[in-house]
């Protein structure tokens, strides 16, 4: 028998050693995937209460945020602030004095910039509010993870979100473009890595850069620092304490030195002549600003801010103090507690000013006392033999209250802000004045629509946002004559609230008169357009424009020739047509028939003049063919010169619809 002999097998030289880059790099890639499958298991229960908490806040919170609330003027300053340094290049879209720290609106800029929001809407501010939506829904999470690291169960951490999401007061100043918005993320950041045990070094040094990024976005938030101390004092090992604390003092001396570094590379640390400063700005915010008056002042701009805040969620207010008052009791909560206490109180220092979106630094942690009290509370009746069962009981009691109380309320409040459209006036407007006014035409407004009417072709310079008339020299400059170099302003809530803080803009609106208006109550806004003589004189010219066009539309009426319904007949009587359309119609009856459809009216303008003009046949003949003029309302249009060439020329189905230019003075002679 013959045997083989075998050649002994080579090892293969790859064995045992590194593998090849693209095995190493699908290994690191499976390894990735494994790890994040092997969180996803680990914290599963966690993403079971979380997740759904995360989608409800946001389809609350964007559904209809073009409608509720509408727009106001700081969002617009905010947003056109981030569309200047996305667009232009600049820090502000008017000179930056030093008001707040810019961080707030550079991080909005740097949403919109990777997004492309600022594309994606036709309103520039809905943009904003996408970024400070996102904002919300980040601290949704984090205020999730500060609730368990406090302790509180997940049910808990839920409605801690929820609470903060879906309180009506939340969603009001969520859905707002304001820097506080952007400020609170980082705040509660800052709160969940300062109550970190281990690695505290780099939890500590993380929670000073995410409070002083807190901080540079909204200036107000240093109030929360001496809690934020407590809470890094508490949690610190007593081992590291000193270095700990120190590398986070550090740390977050170093970033409030950035802001003012950046003052003195500016030239504008210290004020001077004929430029700003952050001195100045400091001085104005914490000393010369002026005060928000007296609470038992109704008409006090603290009242107002104060009821306002009620109106929306008395509930989340009372059970917010309640639940911190009964939370001193709780070592874990109480730094939050005595938080929201004395942010309270400091709303009623003597003669200080209260900011509108003051409140929203303090609905986090309110939603945190009172879901971790009553948390809390559950926790001791569950224990037998626990102590201070009836305050347990009580805190219980109160909170099936409040919720009783406040689902109605809520109900009611969050239907408004999925339906309701109180937008629609500042949109009207801002609509008007792209049709019916030219881009080289000067206008004073409210800046919620200053970036809107740049994009539709206004040279930044004829688009005057109202608080600058009175306050900037650069726009002063532009407007050596003042409110008599505007054509239009544009007057909102805002603009009225403070009738002598800006004497230029009052000017404006007392030397004008209305053309145009949409909504009513405070969300009515006006398209008023200045008068050089004065409202007075133009109130005088157009009573008299008003009877002349009565007696020149009662001769037409009765002209055979001119067809038109009785309707449109008396508005020609009661000399509510406009002079212009009157002519043009005489004109054109003395060549032959005339077919009026009506004088349709612009929207905005009811019970005004009717300057718009529907024919449908002129000497018999149709005015549109297959779409477009005929040949009749062709030599109509190219005959109308001066005085009589109508501002725009459309097609409405069957009619060719004239449009004349607003006039407060007489336009025939």
């Amino acid at each position: 028998m013959s045997t083989t002999l075998e050649k002994p097998v080579q090892a293969d030289p790859t064995d045992g050693a590194m593998p090849s880059a693209e095995e190493d790099g699908a290994g690191r890639g499976w390894g990735g995937v494994r790890r994040l499958g092997d969180w996803m298991r680990t914290h599963a229960r966690d993403l079971f209460w979380l997740i759904p908490v995360l989608v409800v806040s946001a389809v609350v919170n964007f559904l209809n945020v073009g409608g509720a609330p509408q727009r106001i003027d700081d969002e617009g300053t905010y947003t056109a602030q981030a569309w200047a340094v996305t667009h232009l290049g600049e820090l502000a879209h008017y000179t930056y004095w030093y008001d707040h720290p810019p961080l707030g609106w550079l991080q909005i800029a740097g949403y919109t910039q990777l997004t492309g929001a600022f594309e994606r809407w036709d309103i520039a501010v809905l943009a904003g509010r996408e970024a400070v939506l996102v904002a919300a829904l980040i601290s949704v999470a984090l205020l999730w993870a500060l609730a368990r690291r406090l302790g509180m169960s997940r049910g808990a951490a839920a409605a801690t979100g929820i609470l903060f999401a879906l309180s009506p007061l939340a969603v009001q100043f969520h859905r707002t473009v304001y820097l506080d918005n952007v400020a609170v993320p980082w705040l509660l950041l800052a709160f969940f890595l300062a109550t970190n045990r281990r690695g505290q070094l780099a939890a500590f040094a993380g929670s000073a850069v995410a409070f002083g990024v807190s901080v540079l976005t909204k200036e107000t938030f240093l109030l929360a620092l001496p809690f934020l101390i407590w809470v890094m004092v508490r949690s610190a090992r007593k081992e590291t304490r000193r270095y700990t604390l120190s590398v986070a003092a550090s740390i977050l001396v170093l970033i409030g030195g950035s802001y003012l570094l950046l003052a003195a590379v500016k030239g504008e640390l210290f004020s001077g002549p004929e430029r700003v400063s952050l001195i100045e700005g400091i001085t104005f915010q914490l000393g010369s600003r002026e005060g928000s008056g007296s609470i038992t002042d109704p008409d006090s701009l603290i009242n107002r801010t104060l009821g306002m805040w009620w109106q929306l969620d008395p509930v989340f207010i009372v059970l917010s103090l309640l639940a911190a008052a009964a939370a001193l009791l709780l070592p874990r909560l109480r730094p939050y507690a005595v938080l929201v206490l004395a942010m309270t109180l400091f709303m009623f220092r003597p003669g200080g000013y209260l900011p509108v979106p003051y409140v929203i630094m303090l609905i986090p942690f309110g939603a945190l006392l009172i879901a971790g009290v009553v948390d809390h509370a559950i926790a001791r009746l569950r224990r037998r033999g626990a102590s201070r069962r009836p305050l347990a009981i009580g805190a219980v009691a109160v909170a099936a209250i409040g919720a009783i109380v406040a689902v109605p309320l809520w109900t009611t409040q969050l239907r408004g802000f999925v339906l309701a459209d109180l937008d629609a006036p500042l949109r009207g407007a801002q609509e008007w004045l792209m049709e019916n006014a030219s881009t080289d035409q000067r206008v004073i407004v409210d800046d919620a629509m200053w970036v809107d009417l740049v994009k539709a072709g206004w040279d930044r310079d004829n688009v005057i946002w109202y608080y600058k008339l009175d306050t900037d020299p650069a726009v002063q400059a532009d407007s050596p004559n003042g409110w008599r170099d505007a054509d239009y302003v544009i007057t909102t809530d805002s603009m009225r609230t403070f009738p002598g803080a800006f004497p230029q803009v009052q000017e404006a609106i007392d030397n004008s008169v209305v053309v145009a208006t949409f909504g009513e109550g405070t969300q009515a806004v006006e398209v008023r357009r200045v008068t050089i003589d004065g409202s007075a004189q133009a109130a005088v010219s157009l009573e008299a424009a008003a009877e002349n066009r009565a007696a020149l539309g009662s001769e037409l009426a009765t002209n055979p020739e001119v067809q038109l319904s009785t309707a449109d007949r008396d508005r020609l009587t009661a000399g509510q047509v406009d002079e212009r359309i009157i002519a043009v119609l005489a004109t054109l009856a003395g060549a032959g028939s005339v077919s009026v459809t009506g004088f349709p009216i612009v929207a905005g303008e009811d019970g005004g003049t009717f300057r718009q003009l529907a024919l449908s046949a002129i000497a018999g003949s149709p005015t549109v063919v297959d779409g477009r003029l005929s040949a009749d309302a062709e030599a109509l249009v190219d005959s109308l010169t001066g005085v009589y060439a109508p501002a725009s020329v459309e097609i409405d189905g069957d009619d060719v619809v004239l449009r004349y230019p607003v006039s407060v003075q007489p336009t025939l002679p």
